[in-house]
């Protein structure tokens, strides 16, 4: 028996994949599915499943394109409607890979289809449960990213209290868990950094399945202090439940060289400049109204956090080399309309290019007190600890505060670290905000200063 989690950082999403006497199956598979076919083949195995815990919203599955591709069946837990052809399966059914069985829990709570998958090895042992979203290491799934369900959050947290404490909790606590998410992922509050451990350690730490946890104290604690899901999660919901356009489609029309025309074309009809640079190329040269996104943070996510319109055409300015992944890493949250990248970058430009000036900690320090800030972290960061007096606008929700700052001022954004700051101040100079600073390294650089600092202890931390 093999079983191998396929983990992508920038989603900090969790794939598996299981294989016993030839026969194979891929749990929650992302969008470029080749990987998979390529374990496969190199181990002389046939996929035979492809088992879907729940109608993903932070990522597109590949599972649509994977079932095409292999002939294997596409596998939902009870109540799931799809748009494509698929296993709806019973509560406790029990499929067969070679000598392993992968058996169904139907787990409601994080949306109403959630389902987690035991497995039960050659000798007949339950050895391991694929939770999805149902329960993560150190938390549970948010309860409020339903497609167009009538239950409310409460409801279906109340739904996830009973489906951990009947169908998880019973388990043997030497059960290893594989979740859906690590730590980074929109889906929880307050997820580990460690993508697999055990039902007694998850006991013992993790707040959601406290002994002495009633089901109304659950319930307010899963839906306190949550902040809305990024918009593009319901589109990407619905793209997993009815179905797409194939990886391959994508991936030929957005990796296309374009010549300096082709690219002003597609600009004056509506495409959207993305540049996918570091943050440290971006600053010192870039063609106006571009939104800066890099590459080296966590680019999917944020792409389905600030571009509202998830059919928006976009131009690409990304490094040589990198244009397919840029277009793969789109296409893994739904923005499947890319129709190029400008061939040479911005060298190729021709016209004036926009600069951001970057101060350091040291030098913002020095002149904080008669500065005009701008924290654009997330709210628990901000409560951890802030600069006084410093207001937050997370950059998740920068452009619906937008007017509430005044163009006249001069402001010195920050994040954590100086990526974040700069699609801040990229989105800002869009709608006409001219004087703007970023402070480079972030907070992790200010808070070595003699810069004064508030701290809070974090509601959401308190048990």
């Amino acid at each position: 028996m093999i079983v191998e989690q396929l983990y992508t950082k920038c989603l900090a999403e969790a794939a598996y994949y299981i294989e016993s006497k030839g026969e194979a199956a891929i749990i929650d598979p992302m969008r470029e599915t080749q990987q998979y076919i390529d374990i496969a083949k190199n181990n002389g195995a046939t996929i035979k499943y492809i088992f879907e815990t729940h109608f993903h919203a932070d990522f597109v599955s590949g599972h649509v394109d994977l079932a095409k591709k292999t002939g294997a069946s596409i596998v939902y837990g009870p109540t799931a409607k799809t748009g494509f052809d698929a296993i709806i399966a019973a509560d406790n059914q029990e499929f067969k890979i070679g000598d392993v069985t992968l058996k169904v829990l139907h787990t409601p709570g994080h949306t109403p289809e959630s389902s987690t998958y035991m497995l039960i090895d050659e000798n007949g042992k339950e050895t391991a449960i694929f939770t999805g979203d149902t329960l993560f290491l150190g938390d549970v799934g948010r309860p409020d990213l339903a497609v167009k369900s009538d239950l409310t959050k409460e409801d279906l947290a109340g739904m996830l209290f009973d489906s951990l404490r009947t169908r998880i909790m019973p388990l043997s606590d030497e059960i290893t868990i594989y979740p859906g998410h690590g730590a980074g992922s929109s889906c929880g509050k307050n997820m580990s950094s460690e993508t697999v451990g055990t039902l007694g350690e998850q006991k013992e730490s993790n707040y959601a399945l406290r002994a002495d946890m009633t089901k109304e104290e659950f319930i307010k604690e899963l839906t306190s202090d949550i902040l809305p899901p990024p918009q593009y999660f319901p589109k990407n919901a619905m793209m997993n439940k009815m179905g797409y356009n194939s990886f391959e489609e994508v991936l030929s029309q957005g990796n296309k060289a374009l010549t300096i025309e082709e690219f002003n074309k597609e600009v004056n009809e509506g495409a959207l400049i993305l540049d996918v640079r570091t943050q440290a190329e971006f600053i010192k040269g870039f063609i106006p109204n571009s939104l800066f996104i890099g590459l080296n943070g966590t680019f999917a996510m944020w792409v389905g956090a600030l571009i509202e319109d998830i059919n928006q055409k976009i131009v690409l300015i990304v490094p040589e080399g990198q244009e397919e992944e840029a277009v793969t890493r789109l296409s893994r949250v739904g923005y499947d309309n890319a129709v190029g990248y400008l061939k040479g970058g911005v060298s190729s430009y021709g016209g004036e290019l926009n600069t951001i000036k970057s101060i350091s900690a040291d030098e913002f320090a020095e002149t904080a007190s008669t500065c005009d800030i701008l924290d654009v972290r997330k709210p628990g960061e901000y409560t951890s600890e802030h600069i006084v007096d410093a207001p937050n606008y997370p950059l998740d929700f920068l452009n619906d505060h937008l007017n509430e700052l005044d163009k006249s001022k001069t402001y010195h954004v920050h994040c954590a670290g100086g990526y974040r700051s700069v699609i801040a101040i990229s989105i800002m100079m869009q709608k006409g905000f001219n004087n703007l600073v970023d402070i480079a390294g972030g907070y992790g650089a200010i808070k070595n200063t003699s810069i004064e600092k508030t701290s809070y202890v974090c509601p959401s931390t308190l048990k």
